[in-house]
């Protein structure tokens, strides 16, 4: 399979299959291919490569930082073959395009090339060889009735036992550490659990982080077991989750410590066993079985072997918590990426109260792509996305997020950023006034850069600024981040801008006495009424034309 190799020929070289059709690369996660890069030189979508009709081609995004090879810079959107070995670049990270990745191990034996030196190998084993099988070492037909443990070993012999028990722990383990969905782990335990013992039912509950109450996640039964009501003794797995060791109870209807236990009185649970899911100091559930036919049928051995297969349970309920959790703070910060500057994102992560509403005072941006709705009736609407795909990320990501402003969101064509909010700074207006004009600039550069590459497009833009007290808060839930700001700023803003023409930056009184120590040429408009509001707007066009761009 055709791959890009990342730090080729080193002890860290990774491996990226390349699949038939288009494979994206960048640092967002929504790519094919997704590049963690420190010194972010990579775009969130930088650049693709196709493979297709037998032929492999790498395509610049109209990436910030560039697509090279060989060294040789491409040009956006313009598709280029690579061959074997052909160096490509995205920013600063290289890679190696080899149609047939070699193996950094070789699977016979012999000599193992690995990075320019020779080892020579003395014997080589397969993991696959050493596994050992649940079923080679279990006897399901094991008759437990004339008491014994419940652990179903064919092996009578105590050292065999005790090398069989270590056998199947470490095939449980080998089992459980593979990825797995969280929520899908507890069925995995309890089927594994009847694998190798012989128990009528068994329940799984973890320990809810915000009530701390015990929760069931999983139940078992045999086959010739009915269960209608919640069956497990409440007073066990409480007793269990506070003491933090497990418990066996020969015959628990008699048992004084769960004397007042309603369920094994009604279902007379002859004998059960209660262990803690406890991967450290802390326990996060426990797991439950019983008996309802036999008393006195548990061992210590049976007790020992269950509390083993909990600990190899908490561990993998622990990792598998513990990578659902990183995974959902990876989105979280993507989603903060997306609207904040990135010198405010780890600001946020450690001090940001989503739940908290603020007043504070901020620069109001709206930019609008002029003539839009007339351009979009003319192309088709691929092209439409990949065009404001190619214009946001320059106005957004390039220009509002270099002077430190925030995205609050898109609106088809348009976009709104503000200054101030959640962190105010004295300068805040003079930043938003010059995002504005390296904005328009920015159109400027954009519409040449198009023309070279001949396509058809040219576009103009219209801005509108304001400065007011607003209301700043998170409307939705903690996974779903949308920082908004509600206020007449905000409405005022909007309606600046629609007063703006193509290629304008419009103003208002309260934005310029902001940024008077800038010296801004401007020119005062009509005073103008706007939607919303009795007295007319005093606005002022920027000639941002006499800036330096």
């Amino acid at each position: 399979m055709p791959a890009i190799v990342q730090n080729a020929n080193s002890p860290y070289e990774r491996i990226c299959e390349l699949k038939q059709g288009r494979n994206t690369i960048g640092r967002g996660l929504d790519n094919s291919i997704v590049v963690e890069d420190e010194a972010r030189s990579l775009s969130r979508h930088h650049a693709e490569i196709w493979m297709r009709n037998g032929e492999t081609t790498v395509c610049d995004l109209g990436s910030s930082n560039g697509t090279f090879l060989n060294d040789v810079p491409l040009l956006a959107q313009k598709s280029h073959q690579i061959k074997e070995g052909d160096r490509v670049r995205f920013g600063s990270v290289v890679f190696v395009y080899r149609s047939q990745p070699k193996p950094r191990v070789s699977p016979s034996g012999g000599s193992l090339n690995f990075v320019n030196s020779e080892v020579s190998i003395i014997m080589s084993v397969a993991p696959e060889l050493s596994r050992v099988r649940i079923s080679e070492v279990v006897h399901p037909g094991r008759d437990t009735a004339a008491g014994g443990s419940v652990l179903m070993l064919q092996n009578r012999d105590a050292a065999q036992r005790n090398a069989d028990k270590l056998k199947i722990l470490l095939e449980i383990s080998k089992e459980l550490s593979s990825p797995e969905s969280y929520h899908l782990l507890p069925e995995k335990i309890l089927d594994l659990l009847f694998q190798v013992m012989r128990v009528d039912r068994a329940i799984l509950l973890l320990v809810n982080e915000t009530t701390q109450q015990l929760e069931s996640k999983a139940v078992k039964v045999r086959d010739s077991v009915a269960v209608d009501y919640e069956f497990y003794s409440k007073r066990i797995v409480e007793y269990v989750k506070h003491n933090g060791c497990g418990i066996l109870t020969d015959n628990a209807a008699v048992d004084q410590r769960f004397a007042q236990s309603h369920s094994i009185l009604q279902q007379s649970i002859q004998a059960a066993m209660c262990v803690p899911l406890k991967p450290r100091d802390r326990v996060i559930g426990v797991l439950y079985v019983d008996n309802l036919s036999m008393s006195h049928i548990y061992e210590k051995e049976d007790l020992e072997f269950l509390t083993s297969l909990a600990n190899q349970a908490a561990i993998a309920i622990e990792n598998a918590n513990l990578t659902r959790k990183m995974q959902s703070e990876v989105v979280r910060r993507a989603r903060l990426e997306r609207f904040f500057p990135q010198e405010l994102t780890q600001r946020l992560q450690e001090e940001w109260n989503l739940n908290e509403i603020m007043e504070t005072e901020v620069t109001a941006l709206f930019s609008d792509i002029s003539g839009f709705t007339t351009l979009a009736s003319q192309m088709p609407p691929r092209q439409v996305l990949e065009l404001l795909n190619e214009y946001f990320r320059v106005m957004v990501e390039e220009t509002v997020f270099r002077y430190g402003g925030v995205l609050e969101k898109y609106i088809a064509d348009a976009l709104l950023a503000v200054w101030g909010s959640p962190y105010r700074r004295e300068n805040d207006a003079n930043q938003a006034v010059s995002a504005a004009i390296a904005m328009q600039w920015a159109m400027n550069r954009l519409n040449q850069q198009w023309q070279q590459q001949g396509r058809n497009q040219h576009i103009q833009i219209h801005i509108g600024l304001n400065t007011g007290v607003v209301a700043a808060g998170n409307i939705g839930s903690e996974q779903l981040i949308q920082f908004t700001h509600i206020g007449d700023t905000m409405n005022v803003a909007s309606r600046i801008c629609n007063l703006a023409k193509a290629g304008e930056i419009v103003i208002s009184d309260t934005t310029l006495a902001c940024v008077a120590s800038m010296g801004l040429p401007v020119q005062p408009l009509p005073p103008s009424l706007v939607k919303g509001k009795d007295q007319p707007l005093q606005t002022y066009r920027v000639l941002w034309q006499q800036l330096q761009g």
